[in-house]
């Protein structure tokens, strides 16, 4: 794959894991669907596969462990420095497993997208396929949507929504993750040409 080469605007990512909607947004600001490059990748996991794969596409990590500060306001505050000095106009959350504080909400709201694996407000939380799998429901989806101090609680900013009638969850969780990488590249590309406001 080309490496992170967009010129356009400047985007950070935060992931927590494995890093697989990093890599589909990084890929499409390096093949011109985003007219962007992803010039920092936050990381509260040092050994995150995420790491590895911002490695590979040249992306610049801060990869921190939340322990070694005395709060989640301090490694924020670091954050935050890190993100201005690189003019980072849009935070895109990644499967970054951390409820943003005041710091963050307050340094760039209005600006700190996530992606969520349900059709919000269903299945808030951070097993969201596994709940809405548990329940039953026949209508999966993901959201994304803008990020506030409540729980995937922002303004919905899109959604795509798909039937799924069988009995296994992994094959879910795959169908989840295909229908997330394309639609978020999609979400993220209408907020940085104005629409989607």
């Amino acid at each position: 794959m080309e490496r992170n080469v967009g010129k356009g605007h400047r985007l950070a990512v935060f992931a927590s894991g494995n890093g697989s909607n990093f890599e589909a947004i990084a890929a499409a600001c390096a093949d011109g669907r985003l007219d962007a490059r992803v010039v920092l990748l936050v990381c509260d996991r040092p050994g995150a596969y995420v790491c590895e794969r911002a490695a590979r596409l040249g992306v610049e990590t801060f990869a921190f462990r939340p322990k070694d500060y005395v709060s989640k306001e301090a490694y924020e505050q670091d954050i935050v420095r890190m993100l201005d000095e690189r003019g980072v106009e849009l935070v895109c959350l990644a499967g970054y497993m951390r409820i943003l504080s005041r710091v963050m909400l307050d340094a760039y709201g209005g600006r700190i997208v996530n992606i969520h694996p349900s059709l919000l407000p269903a299945f808030k939380g951070a097993h969201a396929i596994r709940d809405a799998f548990e329940y039953g429901v026949k209508v999966y989806g993901v959201t994304v949507h803008y990020v506030n101090d409540e729980l995937d609680g922002g303004k919905i900013i899109a959604q795509r929504a798909f039937d799924y009638t069988g009995a296994d969850v992994q094959e879910l969780e795959a169908m989840v993750h295909a229908v997330e990488h394309p639609l978020y590249v999609e979400a993220i590309a209408g907020l940085l040409a104005g629409r989607n406001r």
